[in-house]
């Protein structure tokens, strides 16, 4: 798949870069497949480059409070994942460099700033996500999937999250077989009922196909069709 154009919210290193908008991960210009939670790991670290970015750190934003899972895994699997991404060795980094019992820091050289995702929402922004609901929207992928899967309730997104975390494909079957994951079609036509700004996230309706009716939880970068 071909880069997209250029948003304002790219960093690069090397012949890497990262839609921090977007929730992408390229390499000279190909998307490279890169989970939710390893995605957050390396845009935390890309915050401060050179910096240790602790554990605890990591697991503040990661893993709020609320949230059961094992902590340590979860990171260690999202480590993992960030560096077979990025084809980086934990005994000769060129990227990710872990410090034993402290955290991890980015040593790649940082072409771009990136903006700090605990910030507070300028006005403006939070103001046109608001004007979202009632509007229709359609569901997208990343143009390879035909099919988007959406979790049905914030319960069924924290358990996604965990198994996405752990690799965990039965899990994930069965959470569709449950129907609290929904296989919808890309494209798919739905209502924003709700804006979840603290988790970039809408509560919408689908209006056509085999859910029709239901609602669910999208992550904004999963929306087309809207300013």
């Amino acid at each position: 798949m071909a880069r997209p154009a250029r948003s304002s919210d790219v960093v690069r290193f090397e012949a890497y870069e990262v839609d921090l908008r977007a929730g992408e991960l390229y390499k000279s210009g190909r998307k490279i497949k890169l989970q939710d939670q390893p995605f957050q790991v390396l845009a935390m670290l890309l915050e401060r480059p050179g910096d240790v970015v602790t554990r605890e750190e990591l697991q503040k934003r990661l893993w709020p409070a609320d949230t059961f899972v094992d902590f340590d895994h979860s990171l260690n699997t999202a480590i993992k994942k960030l560096r077979l991404a990025l084809g980086d060795d934990n005994k000769k980094p060129r990227f990710v460099e872990t410090l034993p019992k402290r955290g991890y820091r980015f040593i790649g050289q940082v072409i771009g700033q990136v903006k700090q995702a605990n910030k507070p929402m300028e006005p403006a922004t939070a103001a046109s996500h608001s004007s979202w609901v009632g509007r229709v929207a359609q569901l997208s992928s990343d143009g390879k999937a035909s099919f988007v899967l959406v979790s049905t309730d914030e319960e069924s997104a924290v358990e996604r999250a965990k198994l996405d975390a752990a690799d965990d494909d039965v899990g994930l079957s069965l959470l569709i077989a449950s129907q609290k994951l929904l296989m919808v079609p890309t494209a798919t036509p739905v209502r924003i009922l709700e804006v979840r700004q603290d988790r970039n996230s809408c509560q919408v309706r689908i209006l056509e196909g085999e859910h029709y009716g239901k609602t669910a939880l999208v992550p904004f970068n999963f929306l087309a069709g809207l300013p």
